[in-house]
């Protein structure tokens, strides 16, 4: 009795012991469910930029951008399977389109294999637009160390203004929500409503 009470308390223990060598080597599951909450709430951000033209060719974004100055920008999306987004952008060569990759909750801009170790990938798809936008000369003299490149052509790639859908244009709510959001990222702390900080927070970014 208590050689076979030893052998299944020995057996257990085996079991519990597999287990937990199994759940701390199994790596993260990123589940469907996260993927289109968060997709969802990524399509909110974008609606609400007044920057994301939705489904337009490469042929349209070129004819949209071919008046503006270089830095113009707009993120449409993809019309490849594999990507949901592609960011336009007027270069000093005409416009360029860079692939928007996600993975797993993270955007990073699709680059050769070279720069790809280079690229920082963000949680939200404006923030990535955020980190590259260039809004003074002193930030693009900086940011030459963390450019961007154009995975087909090598282009150096400057974001300094968005272009905005003739009829998702700003409102001044809005463009006081920006302001606001680049002079401070700690909408708690400021002495306004309830519903003016739920605001703010609905969209925490400065483009």
């Amino acid at each position: 009795m208590v050689a076979r009470g030893t052998s299944a308390q020995n057996e257990r223990d085996e079991s519990e012991v597999q287990q937990i060598q199994q759940s701390q080597a199994a790596p993260y599951s990123w589940a469907p469910a996260e993927d289109l909450r968060f997709i969802t709430t990524t399509f909110q951000h974008l609606h609400t930029s007044g920057w994301y033209w939705g489904g337009m060719t490469a042929s349209e974004a070129r004819n949209a951008l071919s008046g503006t100055s270089e830095g113009t920008f707009l993120v449409r999306d993809s019309s490849h399977p594999l990507y949901l987004f592609t960011l336009s952008i007027k270069t000093q060569r005409g416009p360029t389109n860079v692939r928007v990759e996600y993975d797993s909750g993270r955007f990073r801009l699709d680059s050769s294999f070279p720069a790809r170790s280079c690229l920082l990938s963000f949680s939200a798809l404006p923030s990535l637009v955020q980190h590259y936008a260039s809004t003074s000369q002193e930030e693009e003299r900086k940011a030459e160390e963390h450019h961007m490149v154009s995975k087909d052509n090598g282009i150096l790639l400057k974001l300094r203004k968005p272009l905005h859908r003739p009829q998702a244009f700003p409102t001044l709510q809005h463009l006081t929500r920006l302001a606001i959001n680049r002079h401070t990222d700690s909408h708690t702390q400021l002495p306004l409503p309830r519903p003016l900080l739920l605001y703010l927070q609905e969209y925490p970014f400065q483009v």
